[in-house]
């Protein structure tokens, strides 16, 4: 019986690889000469357009056959057309996968907006690029806001800051209506703006009050809101547990919460970016082997030390995340306190105002 255990075990070792081998082969032989579809779910030029088109340049290299990858934006309700899209009409045969707003997964998960049309489990995960490691995610106000400081926007007879965004269940639509209840700023919001590039417009022509941005999206393509004198102010910073060190005088939302349930709302608020500020997602049953493929190639395509270098100079912050870690984040978010899950269920079905 032992000898015979031994035979299996030697014969397993010998073929494994084989097997292995042949995976490999059909996956490469399904890609090769193939075209993939990375969807982006904001419009061009944004942070979220930036770091999908420098994966796209370098993911294929990495996926057996080595298929071509090209982005395509579908912008529309803070990412949530794409969402929907990619798991009910995108082609399930792992030749699409999507880039969605970081707060798209727990809108799903809440089950509060009639529009989702997704189950944030069934979705192929590949991972993130970001868990906002080295980002911060900031208010910023332009020259023509009511105010200068946190300070003054708390204060009671300031008139409530406009602040632009693209959509209703968007990180720029929701992380403001949280600050307004756990730090007490006055808000009123201007949301359908299709790209972030365009609220930058906003912002600077006075449209809108300003807006909240990736730290490194303005360090990026607005450096001069950053200098002392130019003109703009960053009231706050989000997901972030200490202060940002390029930061060093801008408080966090957990320093300014006014409360102990305030404080805890926005440690689970901030989940989403601290785990998932760039998510990645592909249809309901793509097949093993290739799901496999997708992020093996993800995860390699975040270890190249072009692409690592190519994002720096772009001031995109990679600092990925597999998809079994957001997994067990997505499990976490699950299980928030009943308190704060309805707060949050709330505020992302649109019941309280602006």
């Amino acid at each position: 019986m032992d000898r015979r255990r031994a035979v299996a075990a030697i014969a397993g070792a010998l073929f494994a690889p084989v097997g292995a081998a042949r995976a490999q082969s059909a996956v490469a032989d399904f890609y090769h000469g193939k075209q993939i579809t990375l969807i982006v779910g904001y419009g061009p030029g944004g942070g979220y357009d930036i770091t999908a088109r420098l994966v796209a340049r370098y993911l294929g290299k990495y996926i057996p056959g080595n298929p071509d990858v090209v982005v395509q934006n579908m912008p529309g309700a803070g990412s949530m057309r794409a969402a929907n899209y990619t798991y009910v009409n995108a082609p399930k045969d792992g030749t699409t996968f999507t880039l969605i707003a970081r707060d798209m997964p727990l809108l799903g998960l809440l089950g509060a907006d009639p529009n989702v049309q997704f189950d944030v489990h069934k979705f192929s995960w590949l991972g993130s690029s970001s868990s906002y490691a080295n980002d911060a995610y900031i208010l910023v106000l332009g020259p023509k806001a009511p105010v200068t400081s946190i300070v003054e926007a708390r204060r009671p007879d300031t008139p409530p800051l406009v602040l632009g965004g693209t959509g209703q269940g968007g990180t720029d639509a929701d992380v403001p209506k949280i600050l307004r209840d756990t730090i007490g700023i006055r808000i009123k919001q201007v949301l359908g703006y299709t790209s972030t590039p365009s609220i930058v417009l906003a912002v600077e022509r006075g449209e809108v009050d300003g807006r909240t941005f990736d730290y490194s999206y303005v360090a990026t393509s607005r450096p001069q809101w950053l200098k002392p004198d130019g003109g703009f102010h960053v009231l706050v910073q989000f997901a972030r547990r200490t202060r940002h060190p390029d930061l060093p005088n801008v408080p966090t939302a957990r320093e300014l919460a006014l409360d102990a349930k305030a404080w805890e709302l926005i440690v689970f608020a901030e989940t989403p970016l601290l785990t998932m500020a760039r998510p990645y997602v592909a249809p309901p049953d793509v097949p093993a082997d290739r799901l496999a493929a997708l992020r093996t190639a993800f995860a390699a395509a975040h270890r190249d030390p072009h692409f690592l270098a190519e994002g720096q100079k772009l001031g995109v912050d990679i600092s990925p995340v597999s998809a079994k870690d957001i997994g067990h984040a997505l499990d976490d978010m699950a299980h928030a306190s009943p308190e704060v899950f309805a707060y949050m269920k709330q505020l992302m079905a649109g019941a309280k105002a602006g």
